[in-house]
């Protein structure tokens, strides 16, 4: 969710979802409602005009639930620090369980919080007895390092193109 942010921290959201990073081979999908989410993605310094309905939408997601803040705003403010029309940070909102930082991150240290905000959500549920999913084992079995490695088109020779 975007609580005032500049949109920079959203694209690479979006970015996460292409066929370069492709996000969803770990099982991570977008779904249209928060009942059906297990972690919520914030992006942007939060706004007094979007405190009520980030908590709201916070308060829809289900138990177990984590929180990513993604970029520097949701962290600090960023650019927008000191600004008239600002809550605060995140952490004084929401419980944060994981930070990206960046401005704007990339996209793979987002991958990497997200994976990493999915393995404390499936120690929580098997510390309560639930069951993981098993796409996700599956996934976390092929990589079991979160740092993935992608060819930069930076390093990419003419032969090659």
């Amino acid at each position: 969710i975007n609580t005032g942010s500049c949109n920079g921290c959203d694209i690479e959201v979006l970015a996460i979802q292409s066929p370069r990073y492709s996000v969803e081979r770990f099982g991570v999908l977008r779904v249209g409602s928060p009942r059906h989410a297990d972690i919520l993605v914030v992006t942007g310094p939060v706004t007094k005009r979007m405190t009520d309905p980030l908590t709201s939408i916070y308060d829809q997601i289900p138990h177990p639930k984590a929180v990513v803040a993604v970029g520097s705003c949701p962290t600090s403010n960023g650019i927008f620090d000191g600004g008239y029309s600002l809550t605060g940070p995140l952490d004084t909102v929401l419980p944060v369980d994981v930070y990206v930082m960046g401005c704007p991150p990339r996209p793979l240290n987002i991958v990497a919080g997200i994976l990493k905000a999915a393995k404390m959500l499936d120690s929580k549920r098997k510390g309560k007895g639930g069951r993981s999913s098993e796409r996700f084992d599956e996934a976390m079995a092929k990589e079991t390092d979160v740092e993935l490695k992608f060819q930069s088109s930076d390093n990419v020779t003419e032969a090659e193109k």
